[in-house]
């Protein structure tokens, strides 16, 4: 009965560590792609920086962002912290 009620702990343990820690990493990790995905020119953005800005090109992992009238720059799509409804509808 002792070595079945470790074996079941340690069982339980794995689950608990599973759904606390590895499937809400996946599951980030998966909308994070489909957001990098579904970028297009004229879409909104936010960097994880701050910064709010419109985006006017993409090129392979390089997206050039309009910030100010006659101000542009350029960001690796990983520095992308999400789209402007995303803020003002209060998600993440």
């Amino acid at each position: 009965m002792g070595n079945a009620t470790i074996i079941l702990y340690v069982v339980v343990l794995i689950a608990i560590f599973y759904f606390v820690l590895v499937r809400p990493q996946q599951k980030h990790r998966k909308n994070r792609e489909a957001l990098i995905d579904s970028l297009a020119v004229g879409t909104d953005i936010y960097t994880v920086g701050g910064i709010f800005g419109t985006i006017t090109k993409i090129k392979d992992d390089i997206v050039c962002l309009k910030v100010a009238d006659k101000v542009e720059i350029e960001l690796l799509k990983s520095s992308i912290g999400g789209t402007r409804e995303n803020v003002l509808s209060g998600e993440k």
